[in-house]
Order: structure tokens, then sequence, then C-alpha cells
């Protein structure tokens, strides 16, 4: 934080030349001293961030879904697929759960009916399902957990997925959903060259 706004490009100038192994082995030291000091910590204890404070157990959460969707551009600038696991319901949980800051964080006014009136439904990796909000719905978004995740992380536009999404709610949430903080993030293009309507 006291970095500034530019932290994350100063830190990655920082690493930057350090040989493969010295970097994987720095790497996997400070994540051993971040788990041992995490693990001593109460959960709903607040933690700054960029914007508001959370509770530690969200900022833990948001940590993997950012370390998620980073892997995922690693993977698909290597032109590389990716097997997805149940660990991906902490992307999916995040997803759901910033709804409402998709369209704050856009200066939007929220939907009234949002969290009452919005299910998800999820297939999740391995079998089952993952759902979210109230099952009698009239706006929702069912198909596949990758196909969210990579949604609600701006990975891939919503028309290159398989997702059923249904009524004006869920359609309006599904065009910005963005499960990280800070600005508004571009969302991706359509690779299909469809657009939604």
């Amino acid at each position: 934080m006291a970095r500034g706004a530019d932290f994350a490009n100063e830190l990655a100038a920082d690493y930057r030349d350090m040989p493969a192994d010295e970097l994987l082995a720095w790497f996997r030291d400070a994540r051993r001293t971040m788990i041992s000091t995490l693990r001593g910590l109460d959960p709903a204890a607040r933690v700054p961030w960029y914007g508001p404070s959370m509770s530690l157990a969200s900022s833990i959460t948001a940590r993997l879904m950012e370390t998620w969707a980073h892997g995922q551009d690693v993977h698909d600038a290597l032109g590389l697929a990716r097997k997805p696991t149940a660990r991906l319901r902490h992307v999916a949980h995040l997803g759901v759960r910033t709804s409402s800051f998709s369209f704050t964080v856009r200066g939007m006014e929220v939907p009234a009916d949002l969290r009452t009136n919005l299910r998800v439904e999820l297939a999740a990796p391995g079998g089952g399902t993952w759902a979210f909000g109230p099952a009698d719905a009239a706006n929702r978004v069912v198909g596949d957990a990758l196909d969210f995740c990579l949604v609600v992380t701006q990975r891939r536009h919503l028309t290159d997925t398989a997702l059923t999404v249904d009524g004006p709610v869920a359609a309006a949430w599904m065009s910005v959903a963005q499960a990280f903080a800070g600005p508004p993030g571009p969302g991706r293009q359509p690779a299909t060259g469809r657009e939604t309507g």
C-alpha cells in the first residue's frame, strides 16, 4: 500500500530479472510464510485492500480468484487447456458475491431485486451442481462452472461460453460482471464475432 497505485508493476520489476529457479523458490517461500501467518488470524478480521476493507476470509478468497484468473492468462498465452477442479467453487462464489459491486464500480444503479430474484446454477467439475440464490428466481444464469468463472473474471466474453442467461437483471449483470477489485475492467471482446443483444 505504501508503494501506491503502481505497486503491482513495481513488484514485477523488482523480480523480473531473477532466474526462474530462484523466482520459484522465492514464491514458494513467500507462500509458506503467508499461509503460516494467515492460519493464526481471525477470519472475520478486517484487512485493507483497494477500496473498502474486507474480512480476512474474503481477502483470501479474492487472492485465490486472482491467482486462478492470472493462471488462466498464462494457459491462454501458451495455448494450453486447463482441467477445472472443485476448487473453482471459490471463484464462482466470489463471482456471485460481487454482483452488486459489478454495477457500483461502473456508477450504475444496482437492480433492486438483484439479490432476491437471481439464481445461478452451475455444473460443478466432477459432477453435482453449485446453486446460488432463490430457486424460484425469474432471473437465471445456468451452465458450466468454468464458463461462469471465465466470464466473471473477464477472461471470456459471455457469447464465447455455453452459459444460458434468462431475465433482464441476469443479462444486465452478466454484461458487466467483475469479480475483482479496482476500477471497471474492460471485459473481453467476443472471439466468435457474435455480439450480445
